[in-house]
């Protein structure tokens, strides 16, 4: 099953991973889903939707990206996150003869990679995959590792699968409530659909509480299971509304964002639902162990990170810490204050990696007219190391 890669991590939430158990037997054959099965969605409808009808895609600290990876005429570049290609677009534009390999689990993302590849022709490689794939599609390629000079991942969702509301991203936009970043490439995969109609209140609360950060989890996942009993929930406002459903009507929009606007209710229970149903944690980590592999020695890593659970995982890989049994690791921010762990991150000694060296010891945030000209990448951090 495709998704035994959520072992680790899942140990630590024991309720969530014998549900899930329960749930892929549950699925198996895949058409018992609530998900849309394969060839419910023509992809190419999808990518003419998107270049048609949605304005042009905004990278997220394109400026910073281009100066921290510090590229040179001639070198090979692996974005691992192509999704709209705005990074790689700048990439082509600035850097004469530079080669991208151009990464990425969405088919959709990389229909548009493959037009970009005949507009300049033989500078640009799609790579259709996952992070963990990685190592074996570059194999695939005849890319050796210590091959690469330059490496991007641009973690979290991109706004292309945000905007289409039948991919089941957005809570502001009705569409099946699907998440799944692959697709319909794997057919048995569950969406976030077989998720809240089939896993336990127990079970559905560790997985808000874990990946959503959600103060409100039991409450949240109480409701869920009393709405699905009168109707299976497959459809994103169906689940917007079941959860703001939970709270008092004045405290529905009372969460504020980071450029202090109202944040819907249900804002963490999307993100919670996506990064589960993704496998996003096991497969940033994936990502960050391909990126060491490939880079040179010399070679520079910049990570763009969306949410506090990706960017402690980055910071912690690139410190030297061993993430191999991801389970041993707590990236909630109500463990993050214990003093243990204070200890090991002011810890000088223990923050030195063989790997890695840093080229900018604080994150680096986005400038106030960046957030204002794209408030998406409002909570943006990026994290720069060069591979030793």
């Amino acid at each position: 099953m495709l998704l035994n890669s959520n072992l680790r991590l899942w140990k630590t939430h024991p309720a969530a991973w014998a549900a899930w158990r329960s749930l892929l037997l549950r699925l198996n054959p895949p058409a018992a889903g609530l998900c849309p099965g394969p060839g419910s969605r023509d992809m190419s409808d999808g990518l003419s939707s998107v270049s048609e009808e949605r304005p042009p895609h905004t990278p997220v600290m394109l400026k910073e990206v281009l100066h921290y990876l510090d590229i040179q005429p001639a070198q090979v570049v692996l974005d691992m996150t192509f999704g709209g290609g705005g990074h790689t677009k700048a990439i082509l534009n600035t850097f004469p003869e530079v080669t991208v390999l151009a990464l990425d689990r969405d088919p959709t993302a990389i229909s548009l990679a493959q037009q970009l590849a005949k507009e300049h022709f033989g500078r640009v490689k799609p790579l259709l995959g996952r992070f963990s794939e990685l190592d074996a599609l570059l194999c695939d390629m005849n890319i050796k590792p210590g091959s690469v000079d330059a490496v991007l991942l641009d973690a979290g969702c991109s706004s292309m699968q945000m905007d289409q509301a039948e991919r089941g991203f957005s809570l502001s936009k009705d569409g099946p409530l699907d998440m799944r970043m692959d697709g319909d490439r794997y057919p048995d995969m569950p969406c976030a659909a077989d998720v809240v109609n089939t896993l336990d209140q127990q079970a559905l609360a560790s997985i808000l509480t874990a990946y959503g950060e959600e103060r409100h989890a039991r409450k949240i996942a109480s409701a869920i299971v009393e709405a699905r009993r009168v109707n299976p929930i497959t459809r994103t406002q169906q689940l917007a509304s079941v959860v703001a459903g939970a709270f008092p009507a004045s405290i529905m929009y009372a969460r504020k964002d980071r450029l202090h606007r109202p944040a819907h209710v249900a804002t963490k229970t999307f993100q919670a639902l996506r990064i589960f149903v993704n496998d996003e944690l096991n497969e940033l980590h994936a990502g960050l162990c391909a990126a060491r592999s490939a880079l040179k020695p010399g070679g520079r890593l910049c990570v763009i990170t969306f949410h506090s659970l990706e960017d402690r995982l980055v910071k912690r890989f690139l410190q030297g810490h061993d993430l191999s049994n991801l389970d041993q690791y707590h990236f909630s921010q109500n463990k993050q204050g214990s003093r243990k762990d204070k200890l090991l991150d002011n810890n000088r000694e223990c923050n030195k990696s063989a790997h890695w060296f840093p080229v900018q010891r604080k994150v680096v945030t986005p400038e106030k007219d960046a957030v204002r000209e794209n408030p998406r990448g409002r909570s943006a951090k990026l994290r720069i190391a060069l591979r030793q």
